[in-house]
C-alpha cells in the first residue's frame, strides 16, 4: 500500500506557519527535490513550499496514469459514490483548517474560505449522487425499417486519462468539481496545481485519498505554465479540463490537439438594475458580490448598467454599502476583503481606474492599494470603450454606468469579448424572458448578481468565455464516451410478424 501523505509542517507560532505541500506521483507522496515557494500576498512572508515537477515526474505520472486507468475503471459506481461522500464528510469536518489555508495562500478572507470549503463538501456530495446515476439506454432502433429485428444498448464508459488544470482563485472548490467528477466517471486523473495554491491544492486530493480513493486515481503535480503545456501535449491524456485566462485556453487548445475540452475562461459579468427594481437589495447584492475574493471570480460583479431614472439612487446606496465592507487581514473573521493575488494583479485596479478617470469617469471609491490589498473601488460613468468596461478586471473594482432602455443595456453588455454569465434585476417577466434570450451569456441569475452559481447546476460561457459546462453531471458527460452494442437478430419487440 503506498504511504499517507505526510503531514503538513509547521514552525514557530502559528502565524509563522510554513505548509510543505506534496506531488503524488506513481502512487507515491513526494516532498523532496527542487521547491517552489509561495509568498502570501498579504503577509509577504514564505507560506508554503511544493515540490517542482520536472521532465521525470511528469514522464512518470503519465506512465502511471495510462497503466492505472483499466484498475480505476473497474471500481463500481457505488465503490467510487462512498469514496466521494466520505470525502464530502471530511471536507466539513476540516472547515476551519482548510479555510486557513486559503487564506494564508491566497489572502482570502476566512468567512469567504469557509464557504468554498462547504462548496467543496456539496461538491463531492453531488459528485457522489450523480457517480450512482451512471449507465446507458436502450435505443429504439426496431422503430426503423434496417432496426427491425435488432436491439441496441449504450453505456458510458470511462474516457481513460482526464488532465484537469486549476485556478488560483477558487483551487479547492474548482479542484472538486475537476477531479470529484472525473473520479465519478470512473477515469483516473492528472491535476495541474495553480503555483499560488499548492498546499490548499494538496489538501483537497488528501480528502479523497484519505476516503479510500486508491492514489492510482490521481497524480499531483505541481509547477508553471511549461508543465501544463506538456501535459496538454501528452498522448496518454483523453480529456482535458481547464479553467483561467481566454489566452491560457486557447494555449491549451493549440497543444491539445484532437481531445476533448472543457474549457471555463474569462469574463466581464454585467449585472442590469432596472427602474422597477429594489434598488436597496441591488446595491446591497452587488456590493457583496462584486467584491467577495477581492472580485477575483469570473462572475464576479464588475459593470452594473442602472437604468438613468434610478442611477443617482443605486450609486449613493452602493457606495455607502461598499464603504461599509472591512478590509484587512483575511484571517480575522470579520474581514470581507481581504489581499488580490499578488501586487501585479493590484496594480492593474489602480492603473484601470486611473485611466478611466483620465478618459472622464469619477472615481467614487477606492483607487489605490497597500501591496497586494486592492481598495474596494467604484468607477461611476466610465466609457464603453475604458478598460473597467471592456476587459476582465478580475479585481476589486466595479464600474456603475446608466442606461435608458433595456435593448441598450443588452447590447451594451454584449459588445464585449466575454459571454459567461449576466445578473438582472427587475420584477417583469417580459424583461426576465428578453434577457434571457437575447444576452450572449451562457447563464443569468434574475433578481441576484452575475456572481451566484448553484454546484450542481449547468455552469459555462459563450464567445470567449469557453464551451463546456461544469457541473458534475454535465462533466461527467464530457468525461465518459458512449458505447453502443448492437445485437443482431436479437429483438425486445418481435420482427415483421
Amino acid at each position: 500500500m503506498p504511504e499517507p501523505m505526510p503531514a503538513a509542517g509547521s514552525g514557530g507560532s502559528p502565524g509563522e506557519d510554513v505548509v510543505q505541500a506534496a506531488a503524488l506521483v506513481s502512487g507515491r507522496w513526494i516532498t523532496d527535490g527542487p521547491q517552489s515557494e509561495r509568498i502570501g500576498p498579504y503577509s509577504r512572508r514564505v507560506v508554503s513550499r511544493a515540490p517542482a515537477a520536472g521532465p521525470d515526474e511528469i514522464a512518470a505520472a503519465r506512465a502511471h496514469a495510462r497503466d492505472s486507468a483499466g484498475a480505476v475503471a473497474a471500481l463500481a459506481p457505488a465503490v467510487r459514490a462512498e469514496i466521494l461522500e466520505r470525502a464530502s464528510a471530511a471536507a466539513a469536518e476540516r472547515r476551519e483548517d482548510l479555510a486557513r489555508l486559503l487564506a494564508l495562500e491566497l489572502g482570502k478572507p476566512v468567512r469567504d474560505g469557509r464557504g468554498e470549503i462547504d462548496r467543496v463538501a456539496d461538491t463531492f456530495a453531488i459528485c457522489a449522487a450523480e457517480a450512482r446515476r451512471i449507465g446507458g439506454e436502450t435505443l429504439p432502433v426496431a422503430g426503423w425499417d434496417r432496426g427491425i429485428g435488432d436491439t441496441a444498448f449504450t453505456y458510458r464508459a470511462p474516457a481513460g486519462v482526464a488532465l484537469a488544470i486549476t485556478p488560483f482563485n477558487a483551487p479547492a472548490n474548482l479542484l472538486a468539481h475537476k477531479l470529484g467528477a472525473s473520479f465519478a466517471a470512473g477515469n483516473t486523473t492528472i491535476v495541474k496545481a495553480p503555483p499560488q495554491a499548492p498546499a490548499v491544492s494538496t489538501a483537497v486530493v488528501s480528502l479523497l485519498a484519505d476516503a479510500g480513493m486508491p492514489l492510482e486515481a490521481v497524480q499531483l503535480l505541481h509547477g508553471d505554465g511549461g508543465v501544463g503545456a506538456a501535459l496538454c501535449a501528452a498522448g496518454e491524456v483523453a480529456v482535458i479540463s481547464f479553467t483561467g485566462s481566454a489566452a491560457t485556453g486557447a494555449a491549451v487548445a493549440r497543444a491539445a490537439g484532437a481531445k476533448r475540452l472543457v474549457l471555463e475562461l474569462g469574463g466581464n459579468a454585467a449585472t442590469i438594475v432596472c427602474d422597477d427594481a429594489d434598488i436597496a437589495a441591488a446595491a446591497r447584492v452587488c456590493a457583496r458580490t462584486g467584491y467577495t475574493n477581492s472580485g477575483q471570480s469570473c462572475i464576479s460583479v464588475q459593470r452594473v448598467y442602472v437604468h438613468r431614472s434610478k442611477y443617482e439612487e443605486f450609486l449613493g446606496l452602493f457606495t455607502g454599502e461598499v464603504a461599509a465592507l472591512k478590509v484587512g487581514d483575511p484571517l480575522d473573521p470579520v474581514t470581507d476583503v481581504g489581499s488580490m493575488v499578488d501586487e501585479e494583479a493590484a496594480e492593474r485596479v489602480v492603473r484601470w481606474s486611473a485611466e478611466a478617470a483620465a478618459a472622464g469617469a469619477r472615481v467614487v471609491l477606492g483607487g489605490e492599494r497597500d501591496g497586494a490589498t486592492a481598495a474596494p473601488t467604484i468607477v461611476a460613468g466610465p466609457p464603453d470603450d475604458a478598460a473597467v468596461v471592456a476587459e476582465e478586471v478580475f479585481g476589486a473594482l466595479v464600474a456603475v454606468l446608466p442606461f435608458d432602455d433595456l435593448g441598450e443595456a443588452i447590447a451594451r453588455c454584449n459588445a464585449g469579448r466575454y459571454g459567461l454569465q449576466a445578473g438582472l434585476f427587475t420584477r417583469d417577466m417580459e424583461r426576465i424572458v428578453t434577457a434571457w434570450r437575447d444576452l450572449r451569456v451562457g447563464g443569468l441569475v434574475v433578481n441576484g448578481s452575475s456572481n451566484h452559481r448553484l454546484d450542481h447546476v449547468p455552469f459555462g460561457g459563450v464567445k470567449d468565455s469557453g464551451f463546456g459546462r461544469e457541473s458534475p453531471a454535465c462533466m461527467i458527460d464530457d468525461y465518459t464516451v458512449v458505447k453502443t452494442l448492437i445485437l443482431r437478430g436479437v429483438s425486445l419487440w418481435g420482427g415483421r410478424g
